[in-house]
């Protein structure tokens, strides 16, 4: 698994009920559909996209890299957003997600 978040990490030891409480439901979504765990990912990333949440996309970007999504795949949510909430977000995003791809820490950019 990925390096969680210092200030998730932290939540959890300071409030390990609530912690435990909150990923239960996660769980509990997840198994609440007919969605398989690829399709979750992507969507779970276009709505963290949508609401302009970048711990938000980070968090999705991990979990979506976990579930065996491509880097060209995450790259795709961020372009199928621009017509629907414009160009200057949706660049926000793909920046975001670039953030957590391995080509992005090895000094490349990944399709242009």
């Amino acid at each position: 698994m990925a390096t969680l978040p210092k200030r998730f990490v932290h939540f959890r030891k300071v409030y390990p009920a609530v912690a435990r409480t909150y990923e239960a439901l996660g769980t509990q979504c997840h198994l609440a559909g007919p969605l398989d765990e690829r399709s979750r990912a992507l969507v779970k990333l276009a709505l963290a996209v949508g609401a302009r949440q970048e711990g938000g996309v980070h968090a999705q970007v991990r979990k979506a890299l976990e579930a065996g999504l491509s880097p060209d795949e995450l790259r795709h949510v961020a372009i199928l957003a621009l017509p629907t909430i414009g160009f200057p977000p949706a660049m926000a995003a793909l920046s975001w997600i670039e953030d957590l791809l391995p080509a992005r820490r090895k000094g490349t950019s990944g399709k242009r």
